[in-house]
């Protein structure tokens, strides 16, 4: 039986995808887990609208992040130059890890002494834009660069007859 290989399409569009993490926050990681359940797979506004109301002290924080990692987004898109749809950013990947715990002691009777811990968590949300609005995002940049193409193209042409130079014909393609 032959295996058949799969090849990465040199014409995929990169999908822009950005996160934000915040780290040693004061929680419990388990108590941060309900959160973070609650909006993994959603879209990024939905997220926001689900952490807004949901009754937890650690929901506002994690809203935080996530408008973090959307700003991360829009600013990665903009230093490549591609005009990115908030709407169409989701939330990709988010996760909570343990951060380091804090060891405290707690004065016991006769004269002892109770050790308990104090958690810490590390939060990450990452948001990426859906494939198919990365596929017309450049769609619509190839044609604007095809656009403005022909108009260098017919104006160098212009500029050559006017000089009474004969313009170089066309290369076929192909």
């Amino acid at each position: 039986m032959a295996t058949q290989h799969m090849t990465a399409n040199a014409a995929a569009p990169a999908v822009i995808e950005a996160q934000s993490l915040l780290r040693y926050k004061h929680v419990s990681p388990q108590k941060a887990r309900l959160v973070i359940d609650l909006i993994r797979g959603q879209r990024a506004e939905d997220a926001l609208h689900i952490l807004r109301f949901t009754k937890k002290r650690i929901a506002k924080d994690i809203e935080k992040v996530l408008r973090s990692a959307i700003a991360n987004a829009e600013r990665k898109a903009e230093d490549s130059g591609a005009a990115l749809d908030v709407d169409h950013l989701y939330v990709s990947r988010c996760f909570v890890n343990e951060g380091s715990r804090w060891k405290r002691i707690r004065p016991a009777p006769f004269g002892r002494a109770f050790r308990y811990q104090k958690r810490t968590a590390h939060i990450l949300v990452a948001v990426a834009e859906h494939l198919t609005a990365a596929t017309h995002r450049a769609a619509e940049a190839a044609a604007e660069e095809t656009k403005s193409k022909g108009v260098r193209g017919a104006v160098r042409r212009a500029r050559k007859a006017l000089e009474g130079k004969k313009p170089a014909p066309k290369k076929k393609k192909g």
